[in-house]
């Protein structure tokens, strides 16, 4: 792939899990502010347009992540920052998800950004710095029913971050906490049911009710193209906040109730949203 002939005059930034969701609208937003993206995906083929490279990458797969880094290395030695958005999710009990089922979403959620961090982390130390920015999930603060996988994921995203911008801060190495709430878009895809949820399920009337809601949320979310220019115009900054939820008034609302309320209180809340009663 060549390098496009403006390179040089602009800012470079890698996107994960460009093709779809958030991703998406995050890898066109960086584009339309100036940015050049380079985009990585599964369904990826080396594709290029002014401004934007798709290149194919599966951040469970360590030699497709060396792969994509040589040839992200190879358009733009220099890079400015690495946002990074892939995800998946799979719907289902904490007892009847599948441990291969909670391997996949924290093979794509955690090791994912884990695996293009160490090859990244490298480059922005040996040019002096760099920009890391890591899609976690308002889930990574709270649980939710019948999201145990994606949300045990998120978790482990939240406390690594934390580390992360603790050791990496000498090397001018700068890491953000992108904590979206329900928006409109990805795809159904990404959006599987663990396969034992079915009706012969002893959970299957709650877990009806909360794929329903869950459903409606995103049905009804925010706008995907507003996260996606928020973190442009973030990026642009000189320094970057070490979170950035960017939710309704209603998940703010939820995450500080989670801090504040007993456990059970909380929990009795959540459960009356999500299975419409009380148990």
């Amino acid at each position: 792939v060549r390098p496009w002939r403006g390179a040089v005059t602009m800012k470079t930034v890698i996107v994960t899990g460009a093709s779809s969701g958030l991703g998406l609208h995050t890898a066109l937003a960086l584009r339309d502010a100036g940015w050049q993206v380079i985009a990585g995906a599964r369904s990826f083929s080396g594709t290029q347009e002014e401004g934007v490279y798709r290149l194919a990458l599966d951040v469970t797969d360590d030699a497709s992540v060396d792969r994509f880094m040589a040839q992200a290395l190879a358009i733009a030695p220099h890079i400015d920052a690495l946002v990074q958005c892939a995800g998946v999710l799979v719907l289902g009990s904490c007892e009847e998800t599948g441990v291969e089922e909670y391997s996949r979403v924290m093979d794509t959620n955690f090791l994912g950004m884990v695996r293009m961090n160490r090859r990244i982390l490298p480059v922005m130390r040996g040019q002096g710095g760099g920009k890391i920015v890591m899609f976690s999930s308002v889930n990574g603060l709270l649980g939710v029913p019948f999201q145990s996988a994606y949300t045990a994921a998120k978790h482990a995203v939240e406390g690594y971050a934390e580390c992360l911008m603790m050791e990496a801060r000498r090397f001018h190495v700068q890491v953000c906490l992108v904590e979206p709430g329900d928006h409109r878009s990805g795809s159904e895809r990404y959006r599987a049911h663990a396969a034992a949820m079915t009706e012969h399920s002893p959970y299957f009337e709650d877990f009806e009710s909360t794929a329903a809601v869950i459903h409606r949320d995103e049905t009804g979310g925010s706008d995907p193209d507003q996260l996606g220019r928020k973190v442009a115009r973030m990026l642009t900054r000189r320094k970057i906040p070490f979170r950035k939820r960017i939710a309704k008034p209603d998940q703010h609302l939820a995450v500080y109730l989670h801090d504040l309320l007993p456990p059970g209180i909380n929990g009795a809340l959540l459960r009356s949203y999500y299975f419409g009663k009380e148990h």
